[in-house]
């Protein structure tokens, strides 16, 4: 006997959901990770800076060294770490086997697996701060990686080496770039060849801000920093850039292309990135909103899955944030002592996800910025408040807090058919009211996805109070702190929409199309700051 037709009816109905959760939900997504540098002397110990790492859903920690406090602080906690060989052991390292066997063994054997040490990197940067060692630099890690062979760690530990971008001739456009030639074949491919034979990954040290604080009149603050922009076109190969990390990263892409060789199967890890919350007066760009920014923004796109570029969409990422502290100690402009998300008292500068959802933590030293979708910062590293909206204000600390404006938009990047659900979801179940992007009201113009997106997944946001984890869409949005231009939506993220939404008796039904009369002017519903034409 047929079923009725309403069982089918449901059938299909859970079949589209299960179809639409798909698109939206990304297959793999990275990890956020921090370095932990101690250039400085007014840190707290390792065993309270492992609580606070634990505090706040850290899981990966990159050092610059190997120090047996720290890594003892770290045994049985499951947090995964990156210990260092310092450039200036390179030479020793590289000339004598028996010196990587018995630093692999002080430094590294002697604390697995109750820490949980799942890389080296050997050297930092070598050809930009170390360039005498730079023929070095893979002998070195061949012999570090031929120790921990002998030790049968090598499928549990993998080597690699911090490569900074100075270390390509060309950058721009990405398409155009490629190694310099004194790195190129002497270093660069014995290195790659090197990776590829121990299943291991390159790591590169990427900061758009240095590329935008020195080229700000020519570099868009919002391409910098992963929000709402026209984007940038390459003619060479033909792709569209919305953030500059990414044109970066392709950058090397395209220059380990060139060297020829199958590379496809070793990984990126960003090593390091960040955005310093403080600089000097020519030091354009370095601020809390805008460290909090970048840094956020990075942090949930990583998280959700969509840390892919032009080039390599598929590629998922590790990244870790630079850095865990201000460090006082460190030489040069004032940038170089400010990019920490935490001050040495624990006190968060601005609040960055390290798990998805999961937001600031006041207990653990969080900035109080509550419901303000991560991006609140303190100018100062006193207490807070537990206050979650904005502050006019001090609190009882005399401490200022600031929490900027906050507005949720769609994110391009994840292409239409994941907004498109994401979409749906926030106009029908979501509960968002999205009359004023139906055809012929208010806010349907610019006819875009990204615009219409963009509206529905803001009201949604400020319908929940700004909470923590209310702009994700599993990626497809992510919160900004500058009120969204209109016009940025009409500049063709994607082609005009010829279709009108399915989903407001409920997102995953089939049948006809059902129609929401718009209203004559965009709702501004209890002062909340919404998207509109």
């Amino acid at each position: 006997m047929a079923p009725p037709r309403h069982s089918l009816l449901l059938l299909v109905a859970a079949l589209l959901a299960a179809a639409a959760l798909f698109l939206i939900c990304p297959a793999e997504a990275g990890v956020v990770g921090v370095n932990y540098g101690r250039v400085a002397n007014n840190l707290p110990n390792p065993a309270a800076v492992v609580q606070l790492l634990k505090q706040q859903g850290v899981t990966q920690v990159k050092l610059y060294d190997a120090d047996p406090t720290v890594l003892r602080a770290l045994a049985n906690t499951g947090i995964k770490v990156v210990v260092a060989l310092p450039n200036e052991q390179l030479a020793a390292a590289a000339s004598r086997a028996s010196y990587a066997l018995q630093w692999v063994r002080r430094n590294v054997a002697a604390y697995y697996p109750a820490t949980q040490i799942h890389g080296i990197a050997v050297g930092n940067e070598v050809f930009a701060t170390a360039k005498n060692a730079t023929a070095q630099l893979v002998p070195a890690m061949a012999n570090v990686h031929a120790a921990l062979a002998r030790l049968n760690m090598d499928k549990d530990v993998k080597v690699s080496s911090p490569v900074a971008l100075t270390a390509l001739a060309t950058s721009y456009p990405s398409s155009a770039g490629v190694f310099r030639e004194d790195l190129a074949m002497p270093v660069m491919k014995p290195m790659l060849d090197f990776l590829a034979q121990t299943g291991s990954y390159l790591m590169v040290n990427a900061y758009p801000f240095f590329a935008y604080s020195g080229n700000a009149g020519d570099i868009s603050l919002d391409y910098a920093l992963f929000r709402p922009n026209a984007g940038v076109q390459d003619a060479g190969n033909g792709l569209k850039y919305y953030s500059l990390l990414d044109a970066q990263l392709d950058a090397v892409f395209a220059a380990v292309n060139r060297l020829g060789g199958n590379y496809n199967g070793v990984r990126v890890v960003v090593s390091e990135t960040g955005w310093p919350s403080k600089g000097d007066a020519d030091e354009v760009g370095a601020s809390p909103a805008n460290a909090a920014a970048y840094n956020g923004n990075l942090a949930r796109r990583v998280l959700s899955g969509n840390a892919g570029t032009p080039l390599r969409p598929d590629a998922d990422m590790d990244v870790y944030l630079f850095a865990l502290f201000n460090e006082n100690q460190k030489p040069g402009p004032t940038s170089e002592r400010n990019y920490g998300v935490f001050y040495p008292n624990q006190q968060k500068v601005y609040d960055v996800e390290f798990v998805l959802g999961r937001g600031g933590n006041a207990a653990a030293g969080g900035g109080g910025q509550g419901n303000n979708g991560g991006l609140g910062w303190q100018e100062n590293g006193g207490p807070s408040s537990g206050g979650g909206s904005t502050t006019s204000g001090n609190p009882s600390s005399g401490v200022k807090v600031t929490t900027g404006e906050a507005w949720c938009v769609a994110n391009a990047m994840v292409g239409e058919q994941r907004l498109l659900a994401a979409l749906n979801y926030a106009c029908g179940e979501g509960g968002a009211d999205c009359k004023a992007i139906q055809p012929g009201a208010a806010c349907y113009e610019p006819n875009t996805m990204v615009a219409h997106a963009s509206y529905a997944f803001n009201d949604y946001y400020q319908r929940k109070g700004r909470s923590i984890g209310t702009c994700d869409f599993a990626g497809a949005a992510y919160v900004v702190n500058q009120a969204p231009t209109p016009t940025l939506y009409s500049t063709s993220f994607f082609t005009p929409l010829i279709y009108v939404y399915r989903a407001y008796v409920s997102p995953w039904t089939v049948g006809p199309a059902v129609v929401v009369s718009g209203e004559s002017s965009c709702p501004h519903d209890g002062g909340r700051a919404l998207i509109c034409c």
